[in-house]
Formats: structure tokens, C-alpha cells, sequence
């Protein structure tokens, strides 16, 4: 995994603290918990956009820069939200397993899950702050809830989760949410290889960003950002098109439900807002299901 990838675990989180300075009808989504839980260095810069002149500049000013992204963040979390919401109380989903979890905080967000046993794999040093942050927040992280560290390209994933101490259930809900770009081929395989050990009936949900981005064939007004992540940054490591997608999931059993540009799921997650938001498509969303 890309060695930058721990630094940007905050960077979403930091984005839905903000939008709770939104008035509600135009906030793309709620979460009360977001600023409790963002480093203390980070609460300073936040709680700065409480003014709306600065709030509306910073934004104006990331969208100059990567267009695109704010809302592309908003979106990927509010179809995470409703996908996860509907598989745990339609389909019966009693487990799940947040694959590079970062400071989300959607477990606390969502109600209903309590009963639902929740797995938070990430990074070694993201998972010791986020223990540390949520025993300061909560006094005592839920029962339910388990965080596991994990290095996605050395260690082996199975491993870690036999030796949690948790029963696993019969079907599960797993999350990579701006994850699978910071693996290397490598590490792209050997997730894919645990995930390959879901029960049937399972679904997968995750975001990718293009090959042909990557690879510098196409931009789609994203130079900045693939100079900063791509050229530069090499933080950025790992994507594959739309087209490409079906038969890689294929080999390790799993089919596609949906796969999704942010433009589709703006009509859906930010025109109610009324807020000029654009979107890129050097990132996508993808829904599967375990054969």
C-alpha cells in the first residue's frame, strides 16, 4: 500500500465535519460525530468554516484545483449509507467488514446496527488513533465493534480476523471506500483473494479510480490531480476501466450489480441540495454480490 495513503485517512471525514455547518437543506450528508472524531489539529481548521465566506472559498478553491471531488465524496458515502442501511435490514446482513476504514464514521452515524457485528481494518498507526479517539469519545468502544490493523500488501487479511475472536456471521457487507487506488497489484490480488472466501449472498461495495487515468491517457481536467496523486505524488497506484471490471471480479466469484459514475448519483444525492457541485469521472463506484 501507498506509504501516503495513512496521511489522507482524515482528509473525508474533515469534509463531512464541514458539511455540518451547511444549513440542513443544504447539507449533502449528516453525521453529528464527524468533528468529535477528527484529529485535534484538524478541529482548529474546521471549526473555521463555521463562517460561511471561508467555507464557501475552501471549497470553491478544491474544486478549481481537482473538480469534482467534493461532491464525488458526498456521493460515495450517501450510496454506502443507503446500500448498507438496505442489506442489513432487507437482506439480512449480520456482518460487516470496512476494508481500509480510515477515521469513517458511519457505524456511529447509522442506527439500526447495533445488533450487527462490524470489523474496522486499516493501517497499523490509523487504527491505534482511532482507538485511542473513540475511547476518549466514548469511554468504551461497543462490543459489537472490532478494529484490526492490517498491512494489505505483507500480512495476510484471513489471519488477522481468525485470530479477532469474533463468530462470523452467514452473510456479509464489506467496504472499501477510497482504498483500492493506494494498493499495489499485489495487494489488490491478495485482498481480492480474502474477499473471495465470502459466504454467497454477500455484497462488496467499493470505489476505483480509471486505468486510463493512471496511465495518463486520459485527464478529465484532473491535471492537477495527476500530478499531486499520479506523476509526483505516486500515491495513486492501482485501477482498472468500467469495462474491465466484470472479469476481474469474476475470478474470485463475485458479479456485478451496479457500477456507477458520481454524475449519475448527483441527480440523486446533490441536486436536492441546490448546490453547484460538479463531478468527475476519474472515480467510480462499485456494487457486487457473492455468487
Amino acid at each position: 500500500m501507498s506509504k501516503a495513503a495513512s496521511k489522507t485517512g482524515p482528509g473525508p471525514t474533515v469534509l463531512v465535519a464541514i458539511e455540518q455547518f451547511f444549513p440542513k437543506s443544504q447539507r449533502g450528508i449528516e453525521d453529528k460525530f464527524s468533528y468529535r472524531i477528527i484529529p485535534f489539529g484538524m478541529k482548529l481548521l474546521v471549526s473555521l468554516m463555521r463562517f460561511s465566506f471561508i467555507r464557501n472559498w475552501m471549497i470553491r478553491a478544491s474544486e478549481k484545483d481537482l473538480p469534482g471531488m467534493w461532491g464525488g465524496m458526498i456521493c460515495r458515502k450517501k450510496y454506502i449509507d443507503e446500500k448498507l442501511f438496505r442489506s442489513v435490514h432487507e437482506l439480512e446482513i449480520d456482518t460487516i467488514i470496512n476494508l481500509g476504514a480510515g477515521y469513517d464514521t458511519r457505524i456511529f452515524r447509522l442506527r439500526g446496527l447495533t445488533g450487527v457485528q462490524v470489523f474496522e481494518i486499516d493501517q497499523p498507526e490509523i487504527i491505534r488513533k482511532k482507538k485511542k479517539l473513540l475511547s476518549r469519545i466514548l469511554h468504551k468502544i461497543p462490543s459489537n465493534i472490532k478494529l484490526i490493523s492490517v498491512d494489505f500488501d505483507r500480512e495476510d487479511v484471513s489471519a488477522k480476523f481468525e485470530s479477532s475472536g469474533f463468530s462470523f456471521g452467514s452473510k456479509f457487507f464489506y467496504i472499501m471506500e477510497a482504498v483500492t487506488q493506494y494498493l499495489t497489484e499485489g495487494g489488490i490480488h491478495k485482498t481480492f483473494e480474502f474477499l473471495s472466501e465470502a459466504p454467497s449472498e454477500s455484497q462488496l461495495v467499493f470505489t476505483y479510480i480509471r486505468r486510463d487515468f493512471l496511465e495518463g491517457e486520459a485527464m478529465y481536467d484532473w491535471e492537477k490531480g495527476y500530478q499531486k496523486y499520479v506523476a509526483k505524488g505516486k500515491v495513486w497506484l492501482f485501477g482498472l476501466n468500467p469495462e474491465e471490471w466484470p472479469s476481474f471480479l469474476k475470478q474470485y466469484g463475485w458479479d456485478v450489480l451496479e457500477d456507477l459514475s458520481y454524475e449519475e448519483l448527483s441527480a440523486q444525492y446533490i441536486n436536492p441540495t441546490g448546490r453547484d457541485l460538479s463531478s468527475t469521472p476519474v472515480e467510480r463506484i462499485l456494487l457486487a454480490t457473492k455468487c
